[in-house]
């Protein structure tokens, strides 16, 4: 059986990881955006990347942060 505070551990792991990812995707963005520009088909597929991962942390941690 899992202990609370073991749960606790793998549930921050996750959102740890999520950041780095959000964090690691911004980088990606900037970086094809200085290269392609804002509108090049690339840059898009990378901002809505960010988006969904953006949407996914809301979702996960601020909704039930708020309640």
């Amino acid at each position: 059986m899992l202990t609370k505070h073991i749960i606790e551990r793998i549930f921050t792991l996750s959102k740890e990881q999520m950041i780095t990812n959000i964090e690691k995707k911004r980088v990606e963005l900037i970086e094809i955006t200085a290269k392609n520009g804002l509108n090049s088909t690339i840059a898009i597929h990378y901002s809505q990347e960010l988006d969904k991962l953006l949407n996914e942390y809301n979702r996960l941690y601020l909704k039930k942060a708020a309640k």
